[in-house]
């Protein structure tokens, strides 16, 4: 991994760590690596990698300069953690924030507008390197920082750049809050099964590998999703009769005029994750 300097991460929980363990793999040097985290379970663990553990950002060397710094609290704690390094830091060379809801103005207003920032909406599945991360940088942000962005968003998964910062609240509500969709999905599957008589057990085995098997089926195929789903589908079958009360129009459901159903149900959860995101910043 070409990382020019030292690297700052605040932030090591779930998503924090994830990225660590990425970087780390592909050739990031510990020495060169300071992370702050205040759980001593997870500091712990942090440093048995090799890497530096603070437990706050005010913890740091006053004048302390990582060449990258990666955000990676929760939006609620931002603004305390912005100002604590404002007291310590000397201008990193690019920041990247993972914050949910949280707009470049944000850490522009921290660091100034002739900075690269990029910010970044990952998703869980990058705990195993299987996440999606969609990336959008100011204008202080060159062909070399977005490079280096995207380079670190690569350790978990794809990435994908956005034409307008607007469209993070539209990513934030279908890939960011994606994976507790598809996991609420497993858990109704797994109820239906015991209710028509199956072992709890059982039905939770049968939905979870459903699900999992057609996800790889799915990443594996040039095929699409409605292709999929038609092959699966025989007219009057017992599939069918599932599908007549999940999308009664049929295979019309992709028009927005006659989304009904499942697909109905789900473009208000999105909408009503992406009014959420707003508020957020």
């Amino acid at each position: 991994m070409t990382m020019p300097g030292s690297l700052l991460l605040v932030g090591g929980g779930r998503m924090g760590a994830a990225l660590l363990d990425g970087w780390l793999e592909r050739g990031l040097p510990p020495g060169g690596t300071v992370v702050v985290e205040p759980d001593a379970e997870r500091a712990e663990a942090l440093e048995k990698l090799g890497v530096a553990v603070k437990d706050s950002a005010s913890d740091l060397p006053e004048g302390f300069a990582p060449s990258v710094l990666v955000l990676a609290v929760k939006p609620q704690v931002m603004a305390d953690v912005l100002d604590e390094l404002h007291a310590r830091l000397v201008q990193p060379s690019l920041v990247v924030s993972i914050a949910a809801g949280k707009p470049l103005e944000v850490f522009e207003a921290a660091f100034g507008s002739d900075l690269p920032i990029v910010r970044v909406m990952p998703n869980t599945p990058a705990a195993i390197g299987r996440g999606i991360s969609a990336l959008f940088a100011n204008e202080a942000t060159g062909k070399t920082d977005r490079a280096a962005a995207e380079e670190l968003m690569a350790a978990v998964g794809d990435t994908v750049w956005l034409d307008s910062e607007d469209d993070m609240h539209a990513v934030t509500a279908l890939s960011g809050g994606g994976p507790a969709y598809v996991f609420l999905l497993v858990e109704a599957m797994a109820v239906a099964g015991e209710r028509l008589g199956l072992d709890p057990e059982l039905a939770m085995r049968l939905a979870r590998k459903t699900v999992t098997g057609a996800a790889a089926l799915l990443e594996s195929s040039d095929t699409t999703p409605a292709s999929l789903r038609q092959a699966v589908t025989s007219p009057g079958g017992t599939t069918k009769a599932a599908l007549d009360i999940l999308m009664p129009v049929g295979d019309e459901a992709g028009d927005d005029e006659e989304l009904v159903g499942l697909g109905e149900l789900m473009t208000e959860a999105l909408a009503a994750a992406a009014e959420r995101s707003r508020q957020l910043g």
